[in-house]
């Protein structure tokens, strides 16, 4: 069965956010020849890709997300060379690149919107331009993802243009062809370059079906834009004239899907997408928005995992990454940091589909502990907490809210010692460094046999080497408020328990055989079953042959 699954079903896909995991010229940025530098870390960890942000030519209104040319490496992360020095580096040790697709929108300094705004054709209609009506109002009610109106008004055209996120970030237009097959051309360009494929960003986004007004809601006029039908055919147009001669990976990041959308991007006739991010998991303790909390329940937990590990055929399995608060400060404690750090990396690694592991995830990196805005980088961040104060929050909460969500946690440069600047750069750092880099660090993991580190490497080999593991099916056994336990496959049954108390297992004895059984790992050290499992102890047994 092992032999029929796809390089990227088999493989741990590593995604570095470039700004943040090494500096080699100590400007302060981090590059691609820092990354260069670490490779043989990676493959020690046991990646088998690298998932790549943005390192094209940006202004950085969103942190590379607004691109400016997707044909040149920006100079801060260093040049095309460098960049071709990565693919060949990265193809030594085995390891495969896959670069971020940004298509949904640009930057607005890309040459394509500044000719766009002059009407220099063909750029004319290369995005969605609407004059204002006759009593000044807004094209429609549509609102932007980072808050406010989704349109903005050129001085150079006399139109509001449409932006679904940051106003330097137009949105393109997918009803002009010469569209599709400039993105044709960006695709094959990298392709040939030796890349395997291509992270998706917000690419159910592309195609807006109509301009009418959206129903209220926290994003108005997602009915007209979000899963539309002409983003179905723009992917299988990709796939069949690109993507396909290459063979080519493609993961979606698709905003606001359900696992019904999921299923048709992921639909192997349909020849769309291989697999999408599905963020449900984790907005198991937050309210319609991330930015509103509630209680972590393992058993809203382990029904959402359910419910798309059995609904799709595969999965990519993802706790963090660069939008994402750190796992361990988000479902796991501080105060049992290394525990719970452990308890997460089995979760991850004990669930059916390619795991995707986030830079510094590895070593149990947490969220920030910055003391006031002043140290906020994230434009989203920083939109919410003007919104926040538009509605009179009153600071501290503000600041709660603030530090809980914030896209910026994920962000804080990659702790690599206990030295300066966590011996990341001898410049000054883009973003502040979290001050527990003392603590947590790659130097002190790697040296402590029993560190994160070491038992991420021992996880990511046994889902390689477990077929039940990577292949069984999913079935859960048990849940309650902080308890959860599932089988995979035959002979895997997986236990954990997300709460600073033991729980009793008496209640499970009926359901689970425990003498026929064998630890095979723990991360607590366990060797044989007792009758309760300690706070944040993970647990995974495996049937022996009878």
């Amino acid at each position: 069965m092992k032999e029929t699954l796809k390089w990227w079903q088999t493989r741990l896909i590593y995604q570095i956010y470039p700004r943040s995991f090494m500096d080699s010229n100590n400007d302060g940025i981090g590059d691609i020849p820092g990354i260069i530098s670490k490779l043989d870390i990676l493959k020690s960890l046991g990646a088998g890709a690298i998932w790549l942000s943005p390192v094209y030519v940006s202004p950085d209104a969103d942190n590379g997300y607004d691109i400016a040319d997707y044909h040149q490496i920006d100079k801060r992360y260093g040049t095309m060379a460098d960049m071709e020095a990565l693919i060949q580096e990265a193809a030594k040790r085995d390891i495969k690149i896959i670069m971020d697709l940004v298509i949904n929108h640009t930057s607005s300094e890309h040459e394509w919107f500044q000719k766009s705004r002059k009407r220099i054709e063909p750029y004319t209609d290369y995005y969605i331009w609407k004059p204002s009506d006759e009593k000044g109002r807004l094209p429609n009610n549509w609102t932007s993802a980072f808050q406010g109106s989704a349109w903005e008004f050129d001085d150079e055209r006399g139109e509001y243009y449409l932006h679904l996120f940051d106003k330097r970030q137009p949105d393109l237009n997918y009803h002009n062809p010469l569209i599709i097959e400039e993105i044709k051309n960006v695709l094959r360009f990298w392709l040939d370059k030796g890349i395997a494929g291509f992270r998706c960003d917000v690419i159910n986004l592309i195609y807006k079906t109509s301009l009418e007004d959206g129903k209220p809601g926290f994003l108005r006029g997602a009915e007209w834009y979000a899963n539309q039908e002409g983003c179905h055919r723009i992917l299988q147009e990709l796939r069949r004239d690109v993507l396909d001669s290459y063979d080519a990976f493609t993961v979606g990041e698709t905003f606001m899907a359900n696992l019904e959308d999921a299923k048709a991007f992921c639909n192997k006739e349909r020849a769309e997408l291989d697999m999408v991010f599905n963020f449900d998991h984790l907005q198991v303790d937050r309210l319609i928005v991330k930015y509103i909390a509630t209680k972590f329940r393992a058993r809203k937990l382990l029904a959402i995992l359910a419910k798309w590990q059995n609904g799709l055929d595969w999965n990519a399995v993802v706790l963090e990454n660069h939008d994402q608060p750190r796992i361990v400060s988000h479902y796991g404690s501080m105060q049992d940091w290394e525990k719970s750090a452990k308890l997460l990396a089995i979760l991850q690694f004990t669930l059916r589909g390619t795991p995707f592991v986030y830079q510094g995830q590895e070593i149990g990196m947490s969220n920030f502990d910055f003391t006031d805005m002043s140290n906020i980088n994230d434009v989203e961040s920083l939109n919410m907490e003007s919104l926040l104060k538009k509605y009179h929050i009153p600071a501290r909460l503000r600041w709660k809210i603030i530090t809980d969500a914030s896209r910026d946690n994920a962000r804080t440069p990659l702790q690599w010692n206990d030295g300066r600047n966590a011996g990341w750069t001898k410049g000054s750092p883009w973003l502040k460094i979290n001050s527990n880099y003392t603590q947590i660090n790659y130097k002190n993991e790697i040296d402590d046999a029993d560190s994160v580190f070491h038992f991420y490497q021992k996880m990511i080999r046994l889902r390689e080497d477990d077929e039940d593991l990577l292949l069984g099916d999913f079935n859960s056994v048990y849940s309650d408020k902080s308890l959860m336990v599932y089988k995979r496959g035959k002979s895997i049954t997986v236990l954990l328990n997300f709460s600073g108390k033991p729980a009793k297992l008496k209640l499970l004895e009926p359901l689970l055989n425990f003498e026929n059984t064998q630890i095979i790992v723990s991360n607590t050290g366990r060797l044989s079953m007792a009758t309760e499992i300690e706070a944040w102890e993970a647990i995974v047994l495996k049937e022996n042959p009878v």
